[in-house]
């Protein structure tokens, strides 16, 4: 057997991978509860907001259960988040422009629900 040489080996690379499902990656940005009745609080309000205001606007909501999903818009970059060098300190979040692109599609997911609440069940 004769050995080969780097340039005579086959190299077989991996075949290029489907892009994701648009579907997948749209539930994996809004997964969970209470992350699109957070969202599209912020969509409406549209300006800084404190954090106890938004969490009676989105009540029953537990304080750790919106730092969490705050903390995850942040990182997908749908919520900004200002600190204010103040004493007590101030913390405002706002909507992005991101974020803000999500109103028309979660508009037209709440209307499809309105109009067909009765074939949904409870």
């Amino acid at each position: 057997m004769i050995p080969q040489t780097i340039a005579q080996q086959k190299i077989s690379l991996p075949a290029p991978a489907d892009p994701p499902c648009p579907m997948l990656q749209f539930v994996d940005l809004v997964a969970g509860k209470w992350a699109i009745p957070v969202l599209y609080r912020l969509i409406v309000i549209n300006g800084p907001v404190r954090f106890g205001e938004l969490q009676r606007g989105v009540r029953p909501i537990t304080q750790k259960e919106l730092t969490r999903q705050l903390r995850a818009f942040e990182r997908k970059g749908l919520v900004q988040r200002t600190m204010f060098a103040e004493i007590p300190p101030r913390v405002e979040y706002q909507v992005t422009e991101l974020g803000r692109s999500l109103q028309a599609p979660l508009q037209s997911l709440a209307q499809w629900v309105m109009d067909h609440q009765g074939c949904l069940g409870a």
